[in-house]
């Protein structure tokens, strides 16, 4: 019997600077699965495990294939199995850059350049791996409506379970959660000055299955290489 509760389809940065950057400014380490105590200096006005405590226990990603429970019929090792055939078929996927910009309240990293091959990955992601997914609880399909959705984002949440795929999708790798809009500009500016230097072009040559443990953070099961 799994460990997990859930299960998601990510890319998670690891082993360069990107990946130590985002480890260290959200406290949680999700390729080691361990938590990581956050040392920046002279923030001004605002306290980081304030400001990370909402994406914390995702671990700095962009999600692919939103989080999902296993179907009945379906197993980890099957998954696993999947996620290797996948990558087999699949492109590395190739960008100009990442950005840190405001989304609405929150910050985030979001591609520079065009994102078609990238938005194209992350639909084969969330159709391939569909199978595998348990229907959601009524309960969780109604969370997701209490945030407003239009007539196409209720249609993928029907079809899809979650309301933010395919042509909704918007590849993106949280740095905050919701914060007020005077603080915003403050940590945005904090993040930029302190973010490391950034790839360019910006190569996606790999994807990871993780898990959502029983404390609510996600930790790697398994990163599979982009070979097709």
């Amino acid at each position: 019997m799994s460990k997990f509760r859930r299960f998601a389809i990510y890319y998670l940065p690891s082993g360069d600077p990107l990946a130590e950057f985002g480890a260290q400014w959200l406290g949680w380490d999700a390729v080691r699965a361990e938590k990581r105590a956050t040392r920046f200096d002279g923030l001004p006005h605002f306290h980081v495990d304030d400001v990370t405590a909402t994406p914390r226990k995702y671990g700095f990603h962009a999600t692919l294939k939103p989080p999902f429970r296993l179907a009945e019929d379906k197993c980890l090792e099957q998954l696993q199995i999947a996620c290797e055939e996948f990558g087999e078929t699949q492109a590395p996927v190739l960008m100009d850059g990442l950005s840190i910009r405001t989304i609405g309240r929150f910050l985030a990293y979001v591609p520079v350049g065009d994102v078609v091959s990238l938005n194209a990955f992350a639909a084969a992601c969330v159709q391939e791996f569909d199978p595998f997914r348990a229907a959601a609880p009524q309960v969780e399909l109604e969370r997701r409506r209490a945030a407003g959705l239009s007539p196409r984002q209720e249609e993928l949440l029907q079809q899809w379970g979650y309301p933010y795929v395919l042509d909704e999708f918007r590849f993106h790798m949280t740095l905050s959660g919701k914060l007020d809009p005077e603080l915003l500009p403050a940590v945005e500016a904090f993040l930029t000055e302190h973010a490391p230097d950034m790839a360019n072009p910006f190569v996606i040559n790999k994807f990871a299955l993780m898990g959502e443990r029983e404390d609510g953070n996600f930790e790697l099961i398994k990163h599979y290489t982009l070979t097709g």
